[in-house]
């Protein structure tokens, strides 16, 4: 658009008005990649299975003797029966919440464990930077799979015990990382204005920092879902997580491998159901981590 405007002692000149345009939103720009819109694809599938698969099973997942022991995939069982006759179908449409529900509650946790001290870190440094930094190194060299089955053999197999001991091991890995994000804007103007106004830690913390440390911190969150979606898994399949008659995925997949070549679905349908869900986050995942990396300062999320 041009308007006329009358300089002095200058001719009529026009001049171009640029008017300010919005910021394209991350999420929207992610879906235009390959890895965005695959990734969203599946991970629409995949969660649709998991929480609306509960009320379209045609069976009850612990029900025994719907059919003949390791029967074969018919118009009755799609995807064949297991060993105690129970429909596997049924069973895939009801092992997935706590596949995915668990995850999400871990590394929400973990940030609250490790992040939350490591932005006060970054952001205070001195002795309690050097402190809670060295107690995140002697974290990092411990083997998590070993930190988690002591803490489960000593406090029990049930859900809390997994989720806090699981925590346990992200945090200093997701510390790290607010901490090293934190250290990048605390130099910042609007950082250094924000004190001499006298504003609170917390203030500073939640209105100046943490806005600007989003992008590395949810790009890190998407990639550590992936993480404690196969951590989880990993441990049912070990029996140290749920335990039978449960229909976890995880689980499902450790009880049918005795019986794999007889009934090779009752293992291949929740195996690939969890690697399709994990390679659906992961996907997404790179794609919000490219997004992060390339948007400028003040892009909505």
């Amino acid at each position: 658009m041009t308007a006329p405007v009358n300089l002095p002692n200058n001719p009529t000149v026009p001049i171009k008005v640029v008017r300010p345009t919005k910021p394209k939103s991350i999420l929207r720009r992610m879906a235009r990649t390959w890895q965005g819109r695959v990734g969203m694809l599946l991970g629409a599938f995949i969660l649709a299975l998991i929480f609306l698969g509960p009320f379209f099973a045609p069976y009850d997942p612990q029900a025994l003797a719907v059919g003949s022991p390791l029967e074969g995939p018919s118009a009755k069982h799609w995807l064949g029966t297991d060993n105690l006759g129970r429909d596997v179908l049924s069973r895939l449409m009801n092992g997935g919440v706590n596949i995915i529900l668990l995850p999400v509650i871990i590394v929400l946790l973990s940030f609250l464990i490790g992040g939350v001290p490591g932005i006060i870190a970054g952001y205070k440094r001195g002795a309690f930077d050097t402190i809670v930094t060295r107690v995140f190194d002697i974290l990092l060299t411990l083997p998590p799979l070993l930190v988690v089955m002591i803490i489960i053999a000593s406090f029990g197999n049930n859900p809390i015990v997994l989720v806090v001991s699981v925590s346990l091991v992200f945090a200093p890995r997701v510390g790290r990382l607010a901490r090293a994000s934190t250290h990048q804007v605390v130099v910042r103007d609007y950082i250094q204005a924000a004190e001499a106004r006298g504003e609170s830690l917390g203030s500073v913390l939640f209105r100046e920092v943490m806005p600007n440390i989003a992008g590395p911190m949810i790009a890190d969150t998407a990639l550590r879902l992936t993480y404690a979606v196969v951590f989880v898994a990993s441990l049912n399949f070990l029996g140290l997580g749920e335990q039978p008659p449960s229909s976890d995925w995880g689980l499902a997949v450790s009880a049918g491998r005795e019986y794999v070549m007889a009934q090779p679905w009752a293992v291949v349908a929740p195996a690939a159901a969890i690697a399709v869900l994990s390679l659906s986050i992961n996907l997404v995942a790179e794609a919000l981590t490219r997004e992060v990396v390339r948007t400028p300062e003040g892009a909505s999320l």
